[in-house]
């Protein structure tokens, strides 16, 4: 953190209950970078606030029952929100940075699920909304009518909108990422291209801003077993920079003036930037700590924000020409205990895990608990996380596994799916569990399973199928059954779904079979505590119940916990709740007698939340359940 911020007091409203973490970089408005906003903690839920970099003086902007968490700031300085019920639908909405009325951001739109918001420098307003089954694309002047200029089947993404707002890049449907729609916006009947990728998938990133070209678009394309930069003209089409290659994911965006791009690469748990400038065709590293760039973007003057973090430190906002930037609310650093890489061999290569002890002490090695990540596309990071913070703090050891299917390790490793689906996962966890054997790191008579979404799927799934090597799981918002998951789901996870396994449930039901926890729940012996939520979109409830009704059935013993929310929930009260829960169960039931009990501890201010990251990598796949 720079000197001019580093006694500021973090950003957050006063109160009394949990605080909410959930760090991203502001929003800065084009004209004027000092004018900025960012989603923050509200009396324990995320809500929006402005900030001025000028005087340092915030605005809280919204206040609503379940939080608030999208935002962005236009040319104009307005501040704009994405206003969303449990169930994730609603509205965008925008306000004066100075506050004012809250206006509707085009008129006329049904409530919808977002799925993308571009503002062009003439203040035309492009909103993309979901109804479950298609995405539609309306157009108009910001506050003014809107237009749908494009419909398709499925959940594809508003990218960007030119800057003279006349034209639009519209990635997807999901599971058509091998292509880019470009949807021109002068008439009333949409102008469409397409973009294709001929050896892999193709996402559009955004259009040059202010450039001489209106409309050259930046894109990043899989390709040769690596990702490389790539842009298309009008009238010159899409091109390829081939010098600008990266084995890893990578995600980019453009500087405010000249054809430079801002490259981030997430690379086996850590990241880097790097400036790419096309017409000299060179790469200059930008220079950061060692760690994880949870998102980062280019201002005018060179200067680059970036939020950073590692394992024992939470995120900082940092600005590379000392801009003043708001302090994030949070935990103390440092986290306890002693961090490291461990790579176990493979059947696709080396399995990579971040592991962490708490501090050395006599007698045997802790209990160890693998903390799963979700996605399938996204990957354990040497990040802050709240849970290692407070599983470490609460005397347990934590393995993260970049299983199989991970980003941040290549295409090859994101495909790789030789044993089936969420099998060959749990098989990385299982060789992991071995290696922390042989090398002394673990107990065989302590070894937990914990994950949220397709990590609780995972771990249900390691539980049924490998039932003697755990003595206790916990499985957070699952999916439990394959086959009704993609019946119930979003079309995204369907689309996903058709992926990963082949085909649908009617066209190869023995594979969504196979890998589903559902047909394994007999079999489960460990003790379990299943958490699940009423308005679930992405892990639907129904297939939860079937899967504590066949466990109540076998007689297998469990826990379960039930929450009024969907996926993704922006109150710490929920967060904190689960998070007790989950200490509470892996403590009564990994803990080798009683007298070696101990309460189990959380970070010093009460946070919850997530270090996910803000358009990184993996984010580029829509489909990711998470």
């Amino acid at each position: 953190m720079n000197a001019s911020a580093a006694h500021a007091r973090p950003l957050q409203a006063p109160g009394t209950g949990f605080q909410v973490y959930r760090p991203a970089l502001p929003e800065v408005c084009p004209r004027d970078p000092a004018r900025m906003a960012l989603a923050a903690d509200a009396d324990g839920r995320c809500e929006i606030f402005t900030w001025d970099a000028r005087t340092g003086a915030t605005r809280r902007v919204t206040d609503s029952r379940d939080g608030t968490l999208h935002c962005a700031v236009d040319a104009d300085a307005r501040v704009w929100w994405f206003a969303e019920d449990r169930s994730g639908r609603g509205r965008w909405y925008f306000q004066d940075f100075d506050g004012g009325p809250a206006v509707p951001g085009l008129a006329g739109l049904r409530p919808g699920r977002p799925h993308g918001l571009a503002v062009s420098d003439t203040g035309t307003a492009a909103i993309g909304l979901g109804d479950g089954r298609r995405t539609t694309v309306h157009l108009g002047p910001a506050g003014g009518p809107g237009r749908p200029v494009l419909t398709v089947d499925g959940p594809a993404l508003l990218t960007g909108i030119s800057p003279r707002g006349r034209l639009l890049a519209v990635s997807g449907p999901a599971g058509s990422d091998r292509a880019v729609t470009l949807v021109g916006c002068s008439g009333e009947v949409a102008e469409v291209a397409r973009l294709s990728g001929r050896h892999g998938r193709l996402w559009a990133l955004g259009f040059a801003p202010g450039a001489a070209v209106d409309g050259e678009l930046l894109l990043v394309q899989e390709a040769n077993g690596g990702y490389l930069l790539a842009s298309w003209r009008p009238g010159t089409g899409l091109r390829s920079h081939h010098w600008c290659c990266f084995d890893t994911e990578i995600t980019a965006r453009w500087y405010p003036a000249g054809r430079r791009v801002l490259v981030r690469q997430d690379r086996h748990g850590r990241s880097t930037l790097a400036t790419a400038d096309l017409d000299r065709c060179t790469l200059t590293t930008v220079p950061t700590p060692p760690g994880t760039l949870l998102d980062a973007a280019p201002h005018p003057g060179d200067d680059v924000h970036y939020l950073w973090t590692d394992t024992t430190t939470p995120p900082r906002l940092r600005s590379t020409a000392g801009t003043r930037l708001p302090v994030l609310g949070g935990p103390p650093a440092p986290v306890p205990g002693r961090h490291r890489d461990l790579w176990t061999p493979g059947p696709d290569g080396p399995v990579h895990t971040l592991l962490s002890h708490p501090d050395p002490a006599p007698g045997p090695p802790p209990p160890l608990v693998f903390l799963v990540h979700g996605g399938p596309a996204d990957h354990d990071r040497d990040a802050y996380d709240p849970q290692v913070h407070s599983l470490v703090a609460s005397g347990f050891a934590v393995a993260r596994v970049n299983y199989r299917g991970s980003t941040g390790y290549g295409p090859r490793w994101h495909t790789a799916y030789a044993e089936g689906v969420g099998l060959a996962q749990v098989a990385d966890l299982v060789a992991v569990r071995a290696d922390l054997l042989r090398r002394g790191l673990a107990r065989e008579d302590a070894l937990g399973v914990w994950g949220s979404s397709w990590g609780g799927y995972l771990t249900l799934l390691a539980l049924g199928t490998r039932p003697g090597l755990w003595q206790a799981g916990v499985a957070v918002k699952p999916v439990a059954d394959c086959a009704a998951a993609y019946r119930a789901g979003t079309p995204a996870l369907r689309a996903l779904d058709e992926r990963l396994f082949g085909g649908t449930p009617e066209t190869v039901p023995d594979r969504y079979r196979r890998s589903s926890p559902l047909h394994y729940a007999a079999d489960v012996r460990a003790p379990l505590l299943v958490v699940a939520a009423s308005l679930d979109a992405k892990c639907p409830p129904g297939q939860v119940r079937s899967y504590l009704t066949a466990l109540r059935t076998a007689g297998i013993a469990h826990e379960s916990m039930w929450l009024e929310t969907g996926h993704d929930g922006y109150t710490g009260a929920d967060h904190m709740a689960v998070l007790r829960r989950a200490l509470d169960f892996l403590d009564r039931h990994l803990r080798p007698v009683p007298a070696a009990h101990q309460a189990p501890r959380f970070p010093e201010s009460g946070v919850s939340g997530s270090t996910g990251p803000s358009g990184a990598p993996g984010s580029h796949d829509p489909n990711s359940v998470h």
